[in-house]
């Protein structure tokens, strides 16, 4: 059962993350241009921004529909690191996580959800490469715990990839289908990896999380208040809960229960979320 986790309400719910030098959890509002924390902590932008890593106690690497960019948690600063799309007004970033070599993938994507108008990137080491284009609603940017396999969705086409990666985490071979969800009419949003490597994955348009085994067979459904579950985080100091967004973008008449984030029990544990290297 989920808890209804803080009042403030989220346009567009996203980017959950738990700070294990803070100890707390954060997530964005993207159409609401800002970042909320757990305990009432909140940071305005002037532009949308989407999803994070941390890099230390006192700063954040932040995707932003021009690039990216350090927010300075303490003073609220906000400094450009490098552009991404800054060029395209049409579009904006969206899902991204840290992996665990200390690169930050995200995504971007057309505002109007524009077909193929997006796509997925890396950033490493003080350098971004563009990994994959032709992606309409990037999602679900996950690791294995070792590291080496990367998971990553078009909410768009239903689809989830998985991709093989190196030492270094750079993509090795072919993308493979880790889950075609056409034929259930889902579609895949944010998603973490657990301890045990279960993939969970926040499915928009179901008020639901649903977890898959590594080999792709769904074994969990937890349920959340809101419609549009967006973004699953595991937290807390022994990393066995989970926050959950949620958004009310798209629904005509939300209720009281959209746009929240939700807290549930998921009788798994997370992996700590790694620090990103700049």
């Amino acid at each position: 059962m989920s808890e209804i986790f803080d009042t403030r309400i989220c346009e567009l719910g996203e980017g959950a993350l738990w700070h294990p030098e803070r100890g707390h959890f954060l997530w964005f509002d993207i159409l609401g241009r800002r970042l909320l924390a757990e305990g009432g902590g909140e940071w305005h932008f002037d532009r949308m921004a989407s999803a994070a890593g941390w890099i230390d106690r006192d700063r954040l690497l932040i995707a932003t529909e021009t690039g990216l960019a350090v927010l300075d948690l303490d003073s609220g600063a906000l400094d450009p690191l490098a552009d991404v799309e800054a060029d395209r007004p049409e579009t904006r970033s969206n899902d991204g996580r840290a992996d665990r070599q200390g690169g930050f993938w995200f995504g971007t994507m057309g505002k109007q959800a524009q077909d193929g108008a997006g796509a997925i990137y890396r950033y490493y080491r003080g350098q971004v490469t563009r990994l994959f284009n032709g992606i309409s609603i990037p999602n679900a940017i996950c690791f294995s715990p070792d590291g080496r396999l990367a998971h990553f969705a078009d909410t768009a086409q239903g689809i989830v990839w998985a991709q093989a990666l190196d030492a270094q985490g750079w993509p090795t071979g072919p993308r493979r289908v880790f889950l075609d969800l056409r034929a259930e009419g889902l579609s895949p949003d944010g998603a973490v990896i657990d301890a045990e490597g279960g993939f969970w994955c926040a499915k928009w348009g179901e008020g639901a999380v649903m977890r898959y085994a590594p080999d792709g067979r769904r074994s969990h459904v937890l349920t959340v208040g809101g419609r549009h579950a967006s973004c699953p985080a595991f937290g807390g100091a022994a990393m066995d809960v989970m926050l959950v967004t949620t958004a009310r973008e798209g629904i005509a008449a939300p209720d009281a229960a959209q746009g929240l984030p939700y807290l549930l029990n998921p009788g798994f544990r997370g992996l700590p979320e790694p620090r990103v290297i700049l």
